[in-house]
C-alpha cells in the first residue's frame, strides 16, 4: 500500500519535467502527503491533447458515490482489480494519471511487533511518476470534486524487504500511453504496472513521526540514527531538487 508520500519539488520544475502547457498551479512544498490532502497529478486533456498539471484531492470518490465518506479507503488501487472493481473500472477505462512524487513511505514490523518507518525514493533523485486515476465527483449542492488513487502493484525484491506492495512507477516512454496518448489495449496498460527495477530505488530508515499527519517538514527525509535496518535498507538519501 502506499498511505503517505513526499513532494517537496518546485512545481514549475514538475511542470517542465512533465512538460504540461497549462498555468502551473500554487502549490507548497509537503514531506507528509496524506489521504484527503491535496497533491498535484498529471492528465491529458481530453480535447487538446497535452498534458495538465492539477491539484486533485488524495482518495477516489467515484461518480456513483452518494458521499465522500469512503474517499480514503480509496486512496490505493490494486492493479489486478483494476478492470474488474466497480470502484476503478470506468476510470481505468477513460481517467487514468500520472501523480508526481519526489517519493513515498512504508512502514516495517520485526520480529518483536515494532514497526519503523522508511522513506523511498529513486536513486537518482528524479520524481516518480505513479500510475493513478482520477473522477469527477458532483455533490448534491452542485459542487465539482476532482480525486485520484494511487495505483499498487507487487513489490520488487528490495522494497519487499520493507513492505510486499508499493506504488507502480512508470518509465517516461509508457506515459503517452498510460494517458491515452497512443492506443493501447486494457491488457497493455495492465502490463505496464510492474515493480520498477529493485536497483532504481533509495530506501533509508526515517523518524516515526511522519506517521502524525500534522508533522509535515524536511527533516522528515533525514535517516534515522536510532534505527538500525537490516542491510539493503540503508541507501544514502539521494538529492531530490528543489
Amino acid at each position: 500500500m502506499c498511505g503517505r508520500f513526499f513532494l517537496q519539488r518546485d512545481p514549475a520544475g514538475l511542470a517542465r519535467y512533465f512538460e504540461t502547457v497549462n498555468p502551473t498551479p500554487n502549490r507548497a512544498a509537503s514531506w507528509n502527503v496524506a489521504p484527503t490532502q491535496e497533491s498535484l497529478v498529471v492528465r491529458r486533456h481530453p480535447d487538446r491533447g497535452a498534458r495538465h498539471l492539477d491539484p486533485l484531492r488524495w482518495g477516489l470518490v467515484p461518480r456513483w458515490a452518494k458521499d465522500t465518506k469512503d474517499a480514503a479507503r480509496l486512496m490505493n488501487a490494486r492493479a489486478d482489480g483494476l478492470a474488474d472493481k466497480p470502484s476503478f473500472r470506468d476510470a481505468f477505462a477513460k481517467r487514468r494519471c500520472l501523480v508526481p512524487m519526489d517519493g513515498f513511505y512504508e512502514w516495517r514490523k520485526d520480529e518483536e511487533g515494532g514497526r519503523q518507518a522508511y522513506a523511498v525514493a529513486l536513486a537518482t533523485g528524479e520524481p516518480m511518476a505513479v500510475a493513478g486515476l482520477w473522477e469527477g465527483w458532483k455533490s448534491p449542492d452542485g459542487e465539482w470534486l476532482r480525486t485520484f488513487t494511487v495505483i499498487t502493484t507487487e513489490a520488487n525484491e528490495k522494497q519487499a524487504l520493507v513492505h510486499h506492495r508499493m506504488p507502480a512507477i512508470l518509465p517516461p516512454e509508457t506515459w503517452d500511453a498510460w494517458l491515452g496518448a497512443e492506443p493501447a489495449t486494457p491488457e497493455e496498460l495492465l502490463e505496464l504496472l510492474l515493480p520498477c527495477p529493485a536497483e532504481e530505488l533509495a530506501i533509508w530508515p526515517v523518524d516515526n513521526r511522519v506517521g502524525r499527519v500534522a508533522e509535515n517538514d524536511a527533516r522528515l527525509l533525514q535517516r534515522d540514527p536510532m534505527a538500525t535496518p537490516p542491510p539493503g535498507l540503508d541507501d544514502p538519501p539521494p538529492d531530490l531538487g528543489g
